[in-house]
């Protein structure tokens, strides 16, 4: 398994292509659905206002977590130290703990930086226990049904011999992004609906439960270091900033809501482009997070050809990807009646920022891993939250930056 594994690395790439591009189409037509309810409950986005700055953050962050898992357990294949268990001990039942501990902490984290930052910049914005009872409550939702498709993608993939790093990256963060936005809206709903009184009190009972998980890891890591402390101490740091990194990205569609309401076709567009481009991120840092932890890629200032060879990969994936969601993009608005600019135009946005986000996450998801396992980190833990944060951000940045050039 390991030979025809390193044979795939070196080869023409055709099986990574071959999942690759499956994989990425499957999560492309899903995150069109998170595309059409984002441009469907609009008006949320106007009566809670603010609510946008905690959407990047929240997509990612189920992304970050459970994207990350899927790298580690694709990793533990590759070693062949995985197995189908969830006894104590084992890397899954590790993986499990971690991953529901950092979704309760940071979504109680991610709450009040969103909360934090519109006070900051001066926007108007709905108060610090809306924020964190949207945060934490959807946050919970969408990340059991995350847990669930993770082990489902694992034990497949563990029975069926299939390489993982090929597949799950996309699919987790197509279904983040599916399940993310409803769960994350009837949040919102519920906080319009309920008595003030209710969401005040939740937002206690969030508060404690966030602080005594914190506190019973950190005590349990002194004590017991074992798989779960370690990922729970090097990944809470990284996703904080991946957070923050994200926060900065809603403020930018905050700032720029108007002219995205105004053509729907964008709104249905904008969780796909991101949510492809974290597949593509997904995809290179699996890849290169195993082929360093095997030693066919070695932590070298400047990519060798093995690296190069995946830059390429990357860039065959986006040539048919974006095209793709930009057609589909534009034809899905014709069909429910909602505003586009042309599906010239549409193409076009798609594209140049497309190609300027996949630019800087060939190098930006090369750097990060090879410093990452240079220091003795586990470039599972920090490539894909980090390349997934940034290129959220950078995404972010050019996909506007497009859409002002363009005039619209």
């Amino acid at each position: 398994m390991l030979w025809r594994k390193r044979a795939c690395f070196h080869g023409e790439y055709r099986c990574v292509l071959s999942m690759g591009y499956s994989a990425l189409t499957v999560s492309a037509l899903a995150a069109l659905i998170a595309g059409v309810t984002l441009s469907s409950l609009a008006e949320f986005l106007e009566t809670l206002p603010g609510l946008i700055v905690l959407i990047p953050a929240a997509m990612a962050m189920r992304g970050n977590i459970f994207g990350a898992m899927g790298s580690r357990l694709g990793t533990a294949m590759h070693l062949g130290t995985f197995e189908m268990s969830l006894r104590k001990g084992t890397v899954l039942r590790s993986n499990v703990e971690a991953a529901l501990a950092l979704t309760l902490g940071l979504s109680f984290v991610m709450g009040v930086l969103a909360w934090g930052a519109t006070f900051v910049f001066g926007l108007k914005a709905i108060s610090l226990t809306q924020y964190v009872f949207i945060s934490v409550f959807g946050g919970i939702l969408a990340g059991f049904f995350l847990l669930l498709l993770n082990l489902l993608i694992a034990q497949q993939g563990h029975r069926r011999d299939w390489d993982v790093d090929n597949i799950t990256a996309p699919l987790i963060a197509a279904a983040g992004d599916i399940v993310t936005l409803p769960m994350l809206f009837l949040a919102a709903w519920l906080v319009i609906g309920w008595p003030k009184l209710a969401i005040d009190l939740l937002f206690v009972v969030f508060t404690v439960a966030s602080l005594y998980m914190m506190a019973h890891y950190y005590k349990k890591r002194r004590t017991d270091k074992g798989e779960a402390q370690r990922i729970l101490t090097q990944s809470t740091p990284v996703l904080l900033v991946c957070i923050t990194l994200n926060i900065f990205a809603g403020l930018i569609l905050e700032m720029r809501l108007e002219s995205l309401i105004a053509s729907m076709a964008l709104l249905i567009l904008l969780p796909t482009f991101l949510n492809e481009a974290n597949g593509l991120g997904g995809i290179l840092t699996s890849r290169l997070s195993s082929m360093l932890h095997l030693g066919v890629v070695r932590a070298e200032r400047v990519p060798g050809r093995i690296a190069r060879e995946n830059f390429l990969v990357t860039y065959v994936f986006y040539m048919g990807i974006f095209l793709l969601i930009a057609v589909l993009a534009h034809a899905l608005s014709m069909v429910l009646g909602m505003s586009s600019p042309g599906l010239d135009m549409m193409v076009a946005i798609s594209m140049v920022a497309g190609f300027l986000t996949v630019t800087v996450l060939n190098l930006f998801s090369y750097y990060i891993a090879v410093m990452t396992y240079r220091y003795g980190l586990n470039p599972d833990d920090h490539s894909i939250p980090l390349t997934a944060s940034g290129v959220d951000l950078i995404g972010t940045v050019f996909f506007v930056m497009v859409v002002v050039l363009v005039g619209l």
